[in-house]
């Protein structure tokens, strides 16, 4: 490991422990920073209620750290919307925002839209697939941008166990087991060609809080990609002691099965791969292979070719911003 990168994770690796509640408030008021929190949604009931209630009911009610929480839902065929509102959300529609520009699938997509309908100074995205959530995943995050100007993208980092699916430790959890495409992808991806993010201990993980002046710079991949992105981007546009992360515990969400995960894998080497070269992929898509009843099947799949511009380039942004 570079010695940078040693001296990065002492200066700027945190526990959620380290800023008080109080501390953060103390900082709020001080610098009146406004705070928005995102869960990006598709087809999330079973988890989006409870993750919505605990952060209204601990960092709204009891403790008044956040301004607003907007779930923006994709096209869910469930009832997410409603669980969602009725938890105390502010439901918006992927496809109401920006609607001259056509959406596509992707939950970069989501996250760049959501600039849009939000006005916090601070955003903070979060998955809304978590179960056992602790408001630590919101209030650790963003301590970091409400105490230290300095410092404008914080990633969570936690322990991900993986629950195992099938054979005779059916039900038990691996502990240190989930992200198995940060360990077989981005982290070789980072650690071989940006070693000055080799610290990141979940650099895919969806729970990250930056400043809205450093996301409406830069460029979001539509799909799986855009952390390794957003990562990958802010290194050069605002540095690495600009960058930190924190400690919130144990991640506990639904796991995707093996040819989503590689479907995921191949956008984020796409996206590494066009920070890379600037080039194109001769063949942008995967093909996987799946049994049926004439043996094995391929199934291909088009990989995300392509990026939303800075959201400052945006003439509906900028005409928000004046008015």
């Amino acid at each position: 490991m570079l010695e940078e990168v040693e001296r990065w994770l002492n200066a700027r690796s945190w526990s959620a422990g380290d800023r008080p509640l109080q501390r953060l408030l103390a900082a709020k008021h001080a610098t009146g920073q406004s705070v928005s929190v995102v869960l990006p949604a598709l087809d999330e009931e079973a988890t989006v209620g409870g993750i919505v209630a605990v952060i209204r009911r601990e960092l709204m009610e009891r403790a008044p750290l956040i301004d607003e929480i907007v779930v923006v839902d994709s096209g869910s065929s469930d009832r997410t919307s409603q669980v969602a509102a009725a938890a105390g959300a502010r439901v918006v529609h992927r496809d109401a925002i920006l609607p001259r520009i056509p959406a596509v699938p992707g939950k970069g997509e989501v996250l760049w839209r959501s600039l849009l309908v939000t006005g916090g100074d601070i955003v903070c995205f979060v998955d809304a697939d978590l179960r056992a959530f602790s408001p630590d995943f919101v209030s650790g995050i963003v301590g970091p941008l409400l105490t230290d100007p300095d410092v404008h993208l914080v990633k969570a980092m936690y322990d991900r166990p993986l629950t195992v699916s099938d054979g005779p430790a059916a039900g038990r959890t691996a502990p240190g087991e989930g992200g198995r495409v940060t360990e077989l992808v981005a982290r070789p991806l980072l650690n071989l060609h940006w070693p000055r993010l080799a610290g990141f201990v979940q650099p895919l993980g969806g729970e990250y809080a930056a400043r809205r002046s450093l996301l409406e710079r830069l460029p979001f991949p539509v799909g799986y990609g855009v952390e390794l992105g957003m990562l990958v981007d802010s290194l050069h546009l605002v540095g690495l002691d600009a960058l930190a992360q924190v400690d919130v515990g144990v991640r506990v969400h639904r796991h995707q099965d093996g040819r989503a995960l590689g479907r995921m894998a191949a956008a984020i080497y796409r996206t590494a791969q066009l920070r890379l070269a600037r080039g194109h992929l001769v063949r942008p898509t995967l093909t996987q292979f799946e049994r049926g009843a004439d043996g094995f099947e391929p199934r291909t799949y088009a990989v995300d070719t392509e990026e939303r511009p800075p959201m400052a380039e945006i003439a509906e942004y900028a005409a928000r911003r004046v008015a």
